[in-house]
């Protein structure tokens, strides 16, 4: 029984997958990225505990209301507590819900076997992957986030080689991702990959900054604005 640490959770998730979605918010990532807009869910065993039977039963209470859409989880990273994403993930199932792993992808290790073998048995239970990549260039990729794209990258080729549907999510944020070169090469990597069923542009926002001055954060990106239209529009003229 491996029980989960949930930071919050969202009952009318209209933006995390398909339909109107339970969104279950799991508390860990390693990433840092510089426009992250939940810090407070960066930090490891923090939050609710629940175990998988009490979270289904959680997102149950909503079924009438997610039937057409489903249940996600999100973060943080939901990988970082991949035995209880999927042990509720598999009851979920089990009682006819779509599941959707918003994730980064950076737990999977493709030269450990026991990261492949979780890996393998959390897609049994998973309708779809939100893949998150931040830059498809490693050195910005480590700017943006402080780790490599390395693992991300090779889980993207594990889903494929899987024939697991995903969508990509790429946010565009001034200074760091918002270079038409950058999302060229993105999208010419992904040419390579039959599962990316579609990609979500996430134009960069300011609404988590107040998060970082609550927890005594520096805010890195305390003069960058928001993208423009224009630039946001030429990018999904690209990835879309």
């Amino acid at each position: 029984m491996a029980n989960g640490y949930v930071h919050s959770t969202e009952s009318f998730g209209a933006v995390d997958g398909p339909g109107i979605r339970f969104v279950f918010f799991l508390s860990g990532c390693k990433f840092r990225c510089k426009y992250c807009h939940n810090p407070d869910t960066w930090f490891f065993n923090r939050g609710e505990v629940l175990s998988p039977e009490a979270a289904c039963q959680l997102a149950l209470k909503y079924k009438n209301y997610i039937k057409n859409g489903g249940v996600t989880f999100s973060g943080g990273e939901p990988l970082e507590q991949i035995d209880f994403v999927t042990e509720t993930a598999k009851l979920l199932k089990e009682n006819g819900l779509h599941v959707a792993v918003d994730t980064t992808g950076f737990t999977f290790n493709v030269g450990d076997e026991t990261s492949v073998e979780k890996h393998l048995n959390l897609i049994k239970y998973v309708d779809l992957f939100l893949l998150d990549i931040k830059h498809i260039d490693d050195d910005k990729h480590r700017i943006i986030t402080g780790q490599s794209n390395k693992h991300t990258l090779d889980f993207l080729a594990f889903l494929d080689a899987k024939g697991k549907k995903t969508w990509i999510r790429y946010v565009v944020c001034p200074t760091l991702s918002d270079d038409i070169l950058d999302a060229k090469a993105l999208k010419n990597y992904a040419n390579n990959f039959k599962c990316i069923d579609k990609f979500e542009v996430l134009p960069y926002h300011t609404m988590g900054k107040h998060k970082y001055t609550e927890l005594n954060i520096p805010y890195s990106l305390e003069d960058v604005l928001p993208p423009s239209e224009e630039t946001v529009l030429a990018i999904k003229d690209i990835l879309l």
